[in-house]
Parts: structure tokens; C-alpha cells; sequence
């Protein structure tokens, strides 16, 4: 039987919204997640995340019998590659699909940026708490989003899973934004500045891939993180949310690269 794979989402987006990726990668595995990471008080946002990586360790422990291939989509990313470090028995190896894993030098800027308090100017958090966040139905939700730029290259079934997986029932009567926008700002304004202290300590096998148009990472960044965390580097068509927007694709690349790690440990063997 092969090895289970524990999913990790990005930032405001539940895991439950991937589901056509997901589906993909069910074909061949079990796959387990937690639908909306940092909204359990036991395990507080805070600087560098370490109460969400606390969280997904735990989650992993818990949830499955062997070690896992880990699977995270930016945030997710971050937190497994924390995750694998600190409990490197859980896991089997790990894809990060697009996570702000700068090298040393943008690193220091994060650091800078929040500790003299303009953080949110740098990251998409800074329209978080303005946004909208309640409407009387699904449908209108859905609606809501098709007509921001953001969400225009979604696959249409992830922006209706969107409104239908990523909701939740309201106060009135009508439905909210599950992930709570106040999270979702918290975990913006903490993004990690430390992980360059962690050099050559990640001990599992990991492939970070990128988006051909994303603007998250440098190429320095991903040479820095090759050259310092033995990560190999591939990349996926589209941007930042390259899961959402070609979400079977993607979920074919995941599994060709657990394919050729779980061949590679068998060989090893």
C-alpha cells in the first residue's frame, strides 16, 4: 500500500477548496488535512509560526499509522518544511508547491519589515481586514469573488468549491468566510524571517516547485535554497495559486514526484 499524503493549504484558503487536486492524488493515495490551519486557540498565531507547526505535527501524529509525504501550498509549504525538520520520522518526503522560502538577504527584510511595523505593506495582508465577509448565500459569495482579478484564473469547479467548501453559516442567516479574516491577517503579519538558521538540516527528501508566473521567489532564492536545504526545484505553469488555477495538472505533477521519491527509497533499500 502506498504511503499516505498530509495535505497543507495556503493562507485563507481551506484545504477542502483543493478538492479537484486533491481527488487527483486520491487516486493512488490516502490523503488526509486539516481544513483550516491556525483557528485553534491551543495553537496560537505567533511570530515564525511555531504554534502552527506544533499544530501540523500534532495533526500528523494523530492521524496516520506511518510516515507521510507531506504536500503544502505555500503557508502548508512553510509549515511542513518546519515540520520535517523538527520531526523528521513522520515523513517520507515533502513537495512545496510555491512558499515564500526566501534566501538569507529578503529574509532580513522580513525581520526589518516587522519589527518596525510596515509587514503588511509587503504582503497581500494588508487589504485583509477590509475586505468583505458575510453575504446571504452561496451564490452570491461566489459571485463576489468571480469579479476580482484575483480569482479570474481559477478553474471554475475550485471557485465554486470556494464559495460552497470555503463558507460557513453566519449570525444572520446567510454564510461567512470560513477562514477567519482575522487569522488569515495574523498569519500575514508573522510570515517567517528564520528559516535561513536552519541551513543543511532538513534531512528528508523535498522538491520545492514554483510557478512560472509567480513573483514569490527569486531565482537567487531558489538557487539559495537547492544549494542549503538539498530542495530540488521544478516548476508548474501559472501564478502563486497555480493549484487553484490548474488543479488536475498540478495534481499529476504531485504525484509523478512522490513516484520518483518512493522509487528512489526503494531502490535504497
Amino acid at each position: 500500500m502506498l504511503p499516505a499524503i498530509h495535505f497543507a493549504h495556503a493562507n485563507s484558503f481551506p484545504a477542502s477548496i483543493y478538492r479537484k487536486m486533491l481527488a487527483v492524488l486520491e487516486q493512488h493515495h490516502t490523503v488526509g488535512y486539516l481544513d483550516t490551519i491556525g483557528h485553534n486557540p491551543l495553537f496560537p498565531v505567533s511570530d515564525c509560526w511555531p504554534h502552527l507547526v506544533r499544530e501540523t505535527v500534532t495533526y500528523i501524529e494523530e492521524h496516520y499509522p506511518a510516515a507521510v509525504y507531506g504536500v503544502g501550498h505555500s503557508l502548508g509549504g512553510f509549515l511542513l518544511f518546519y515540520a520535517a525538520i523538527a520531526r523528521p520520522d513522520l515523513f517520507k518526503g515533502i513537495v512545496i508547491l510555491d512558499s515564500p522560502l526566501m534566501g538569507p538577504l529578503r529574509s532580513r527584510g522580513i525581520w526589518l519589515a516587522k519589527k518596525l511595523g510596515f509587514i503588511h505593506k509587503l504582503t497581500p495582508g494588508k487589504n485583509t481586514l477590509q475586505r468583505r465577509d458575510n453575504w446571504a448565500e452561496t451564490d452570491m459569495m461566489h459571485d463576489y469573488f468571480a469579479r476580482k482579478a484575483l480569482f479570474a484564473r481559477w478553474d471554475p469547479e475550485c471557485l465554486a468549491d470556494y464559495a460552497r467548501h470555503g463558507s460557513e453559516s453566519n449570525d444572520k442567516g446567510g454564510v461567512r468566510l470560513k477562514f477567519r479574516p482575522t487569522i488569515e491577517h495574523a498569519i500575514y503579519t508573522t510570515l517567517p524571517h528564520d528559516h535561513p538558521r536552519y541551513r543543511g538540516q532538513l534531512k528528508v527528501p523535498g522538491v520545492f516547485v514554483a510557478g512560472t508566473q509567480s513573483g514569490v521567489l527569486k531565482r537567487g532564492d531558489l538557487r539559495w535554497m537547492q544549494r542549503h536545504f538539498g530542495l530540488s526545484v521544478e516548476h508548474q505553469a501559472g501564478s502563486h495559486l497555480f493549484p487553484l488555477e490548474h488543479p488536475l495538472e498540478t495534481g499529476r505533477h504531485i504525484l509523478e514526484i512522490v513516484a520518483a521519491m518512493e522509487s528512489r527509497q526503494l531502490m535504497a533499500k
